[in-house]
């Protein structure tokens, strides 16, 4: 399988959301319980601030897409644009603060494949060539091991309140895109 990648436009909207429903829906099963599930649609999504930046990316195998994911300056760690509650658009430092890897998803029919390591290299270039020096995202518990064989360590496990009074666990985790790793936090 080939794949190659472009930005993200504003025509891709739907075809995005619907990678990323099935994403959410098939590929957390087995980490999360069906309430979480369900919490996870009202906690996750597409901030299409990240498309109007120029900073998201899809990945496509053919004419479909397998895969999408981005970075960002700004400080919004996660959550899409229906989470108004997550949202703060102030930019970030690059001399002080670490970019923030966003919103990545697998369309489940390419899971494994390396669509996820193709997003997060692109990311990582892209942060670095933007002057950071760190990163920073908020791990599903499915998307953990991805992230911690891409040298990703956890800060902080937090638990996202759902609307259906479930909550989301997750783990902010982080990379020094030098040499050193970035220090775990005391859990939560």
């Amino acid at each position: 399988m080939t794949l190659s990648h472009r930005l993200a436009q504003p025509s891709d909207l739907d075809a995005l959301r619907a990678v990323m429903a099935l994403a959410i829906a098939e590929l957390q099963k087995g980490f999360l319980d069906d309430a979480q599930i369900a919490a996870s649609h009202a906690v996750m999504g597409l901030d299409t601030q990240l498309i109007a930046d120029g900073t998201y990316f899809v990945i496509e195998a053919g004419d479909q897409i397998a895969g999408c994911g981005g970075w960002s300056h700004r400080a919004t760690l996660y959550g899409g644009d229906h989470a108004a509650a997550l949202r703060d658009p102030a930019p970030l430092n690059p001399a002080t603060d670490a970019a923030r890897i966003r919103a990545m998803y697998t369309h489940p029919a390419f899971a494994r494949q390396g669509v996820g390591r193709m997003v997060m290299a692109l990311c990582e270039a892209a942060v670095q060539q933007a002057g950071f020096a760190r990163t920073e995202l908020m791990a599903t518990l499915s998307g953990e091991p991805l992230y911690r064989a891409c040298g990703y360590t956890p800060i902080e496990h937090v638990e996202a309140p759902g609307p259906n009074g479930a909550s989301v666990p997750l783990i902010r985790m982080g990379k020094q895109l030098g040499s050193q790793p970035i220090l775990p936090v005391a859990r939560r």
